[in-house]
């Protein structure tokens, strides 16, 4: 018998092909179609194209597109990028590309996404950076034509077609012939085009290609690509909870297919700020009785994120919403957040549970019609938010189908939280490194040489020295405090050096009785007093001599003012030190301008960011032992401190100082109607919260205690602090090309006597004159804050009648260059267009 060729097995095979089928089920079927679910589909040819292959090759290219959509869900490009890889081969094309459909300030566009992709070229090559995109409007560009038609294109030769640009072309030196183009839809919604470049080996891509692009494309977008999509925006947009939610739920709202929706966000904190916690042990205000979520936070909604889809599409968000917000006063978003319950209502204003507004929501017209409401949940089951759909565009009620997608999509937005927390973490984390780095390099702990510069001796000496010798000595050094009248309201620093201040601040500490009570190591009471000095920028107001004003002032009102009888020896310590550190590393600019400048700062404190920051910065000190002048307390007596600080530094902020009035005035009220000392005293010490009131307010009175030293000091000190605003006002109209102002406006100067007297009015009279009502000892700093008042005024008054005059003679002046016989008005329109 001969030898058997390839050739002799096809012939045979050809002429049986019911034998060639029965063999191939019974031999490879099962190891063919095997190999392809194994994740290792048999090898389809290079060469092959789409009409050449078998079933099982084309079963393996579907098996192959749904893998990399499981593999790589976290990223839509990359599914994207190889089923373009894939059809680059298909087609014989020599490259494909992905544009993306947006709209930006209401104008649609089409932009680069995925650029030149070829069977062999890496995502990493093909993906197009955002200040890289190419940006066609929907009139330029055979792409943009098939954004604005939403159909296919096959172009046999580009230079006939009056819609095609070679603005690409020209860009990348590339030469197009012939384009075949394709629109992916959702609904009636364009998402992206896809495009094959140039049929290798032939004219033009053929009506097999047409198919072939539908197929490949087509097949990843179905109902459950909606949600892939979806989970893509949520999980790529990290740094911000509006534009994530908004980027996941604007890619599917074809799907949604609702006039409206909104996201209502939950307070996540469990614990409540010191300040607001006071109102309640006080007993001024009950405690929080409403729902409550499953893991017992009070139900807060921050924020509202309503999206507007009927007539002009319009997004709206909502701080601090009220509790009679349209959204919100049905009580549905308060049940949901509840219960974790998903609520749909085929008709919300005929239901007698909740109470949905009946009539318009607003100036649209619009109206709640029919509901569907669900929990947004993270991985940790937490409930954090609330999204509800409103109105079916076909009138009909939310069925299954909206619940199941709403609730997959939902699970999505609840779980990308944890992700944007993560992110604002590291963020933190950085911007954290970035003010670390900066406090480093603006200053560093107390030198050897400094220290020495205090005590008067080598630092050999220092270490051989028993700590009995060292106060001796220290204290030898240390001003007299009457010298320098450091119990006196009306001290002022300026016959006093700064290093001069450090020893004072250094004495104030002795005259408590707190370095030798709690075993305060003098090299290391001295470093912290010197290391503090150094935290203090050399800004124009808010430098060291404030700091230690307000240390001293916080002295005086303890000693001098007869409150150190309501605090323990231990609290007085903590609290003469917090005001040492109350600004330190101070900017020269508030805290708007923090926030207006999206500074570190600003990004890492959400609220009295600057105080925040002067706290933390007081507390990295005491975490180096060698600074740490609270060391030998036991545990408990330094989380007190600590506390001590906390409450005292971001105490200063003003913001919160009108909620603070009226609470310290009930204490004074309910103070005046005792009868003995004992008496008050008790009502006072036994209560911690009481406590922190008064010392709250304390920190404000030592803050703003410039206001109350005698005219030629405040007089001084209220030309720093205008000329610090004003620099902060240059800033504005420089940097953040803003206007500044009146306060911070230095073309505004002539005001400050004006200014001065509103802020002594506004803020400073109820501070002393409740001080002064509740320890006379503390009368010369109300009587103080009335004589710089009259000084104030009377300099404003002055300011008027100049202001009144010029006006009066600007009027004579424009009556005079007034045309004869015209009207005054005419003259006063001449006036003003020559100055124009």
């Amino acid at each position: 018998m001969g030898e058997i060729t390839r050739e002799d097995v096809e012939k045979y095979l050809g002429n049986n092909p019911q034998f060639a089928k029965e063999y191939f089920d019974k031999k490879l079927r099962v190891e063919v179609l095997g190999e392809v679910f194994k994740g290792s589909p048999a090898s389809i040819q290079e060469s092959t194209s789409f009409n050449e292959m078998t079933q099982v090759e084309e079963s393996a290219l579907i098996f192959e597109l749904l893998q990399s959509m499981q593999d790589e869900a976290a990223s839509m490009e990359a599914v994207v990028h190889r089923s373009l890889r894939r059809l680059c081969q298909l087609l014989s094309a020599d490259r494909c590309s992905m544009f993306i459909c947006r709209s930006r300030n209401g104008i649609p566009e089409v932009a680069s996404r995925l650029l030149n992709v070829t069977p062999t070229s890496k995502l990493e090559e093909n993906l197009v950076s955002p200040d890289k995109e190419a940006i066609f409007p929907l009139d330029i560009g055979i792409v943009g034509w098939v954004a604005h038609t939403k159909k296919s294109f096959n172009v046999p030769d580009v230079t006939k077609n009056s819609h095609f640009s070679d603005f690409l072309d020209k860009q990348t030196g590339y030469t197009t012939k012939n384009m075949l183009a394709m629109p992916i839809t959702m609904g009636k919604e364009v998402l992206a085009v896809m495009m094959a470049v140039n049929k290798v080996n032939e004219p033009e891509f053929t009506k097999q290609d047409e198919e072939t692009i539908y197929f490949t494309l087509s097949f990843p977008y179905n109902y459950s690509q909606v949600l892939l999509w979806s989970a893509n925006k949520v999980f790529e947009e990290l740094t911000d909870i509006e534009r994530q939610f908004h980027k996941a739920l604007y890619t599917i709202k074809a799907y949604l297919n609702c006039e409206r929706y909104s996201i209502g966000l939950l307070d996540m904190t469990k614990e409540k700020e010191f300040y607001d916690e006071w109102p309640i042990k006080l007993g001024e205000v009950q405690p929080y009785k409403g729902p409550k979520t499953p893991d017992g936070r009070e139900i807060i909604f921050y924020k509202i994120i309503d999206y507007i889809l009927h007539g002009k599409e319009e997004i709206k968000v909502i701080q601090t919403p009220p509790a009679d917000h349209w959204s919100l006063v049905s009580g549905l978003p308060t049940y949901v957040a509840e219960h974790g319950f998903i609520c749909n209502m085929m008709n919300a204003p005929a239901d007698e549970y909740f109470t949905f507004q009946k009539g318009p929501v607003d100036e649209t017209g619009w109206i709640i019609q029919n509901v569907l409401s669900l929990p947004i949940v993270n991985k940790k089951e937490d409930i954090v938010g609330v999204v509800t759909f409103y109105n079916r565009k076909d009138a009909k009620p939310f069925d299954e189908y909206d619940e199941q997608i709403t609730e997959i999509l939902t699970q999505f937005l609840g779980w990308s939280l944890l992700n944007t927390d993560t992110y604002e973490k590291m963020n933190k984390l950085e911007n954290r490194r970035d003010i670390a780095y900066e406090m480093l390099m603006y200053q560093t702990k107390a030198t050897t040489g400094e220290i020495e510069s205090i005590l008067k001796l080598n630092t050999n000496i220092i270490e051989d020295c028993e700590e009995k010798q060292l106060i001796q000595i220290l204290k030898e050094e240390l001003p007299n405090p009457k010298d320098v009248e450091l119990y006196e309201f009306h001290f002022s620093d300026f016959p006093i050096t700064e290093h001069g201040l450090i020893k004072c601040g250094i004495q104030l500490f002795f005259e408590i009785k707190a370095v030798e009570k709690f075993k305060v190591p003098v090299e290391v009471l001295t470093r912290w007093m010197y290391t503090v000095r150094k935290g203090y920028r050399s800004v124009t107001y808010h430098n060291w001599r404030h700091g230690f004003n307000v240390g001293q002032t916080m002295f005086t009102l303890l000693m001098t003012g007869k409150l150190k009888k309501y605090y323990t020896d231990l609290e007085a310590f903590a609290m003469i030190a917090a005001a040492f550190c109350h600004d330190i590393d101070h900017r020269g600019t508030n805290n708007l301008y923090q926030m207006k400048s999206a500074s570190p700062l600003a990004k890492l404190h959400g609220s009295s960011i600057l105080e925040r920051h002067h706290l933390e910065f007081s507390k990295t000190l005491l975490h180096d032992e060698s600074l740490n002048i609270f060391q030998n307390l036991n545990k408990r007596q330094y989380e007190t401190v600590i506390h001590l600080f906390e409450v005292a530094i971001i105490a200063t902020d003003l913001a919160l100082y009108f909620k603070k009035r009226t609470m310290f005035q009930k204490i004074i009220d309910t103070c005046e109607k005792m009868e003995t000392e004992e008496e008050v005293i008790k009502y006072i010490s036994i209560d911690p919260t009481k406590k922190e009131v008064i010392m709250a307010m304390m920190m404000t009175g030592c803050d703003l205690s410039a206001i109350t030293k005698p005219w030629e000091i405040q007089s001084q000190v209220a030309l720093m602090v205008a000329n610090e605003f004003w620099e902060q006002g240059d800033l504005e109209r420089t940097i953040l090309q803003q206007q500044p102002i009146p306060m911070m406006d230095r073309e505004k100067g002539d005001e400050l006597p004006k200014l001065q007297v509103g802020f002594i009015d506004f803020v400073c009279t109820f501070v002393y004159k409740e001080f002064s009502r509740f320890h006379k000892e503390i009368t010369p700093m109300w009587d103080g804050l009335q004589n710089n008042r009259v000084e104030w005024k009377s300099r404003a008054d002055e300011y008027d009648e100049k202001m009144k005059v010029i006006e009066e003679e600007k009027k004579k002046q424009e009556a005079n260059t007034a045309p004869k016989g015209c009207p005054k008005s005419f003259g006063v329109i001449l006036s003003l267009k020559k100055k124009l």
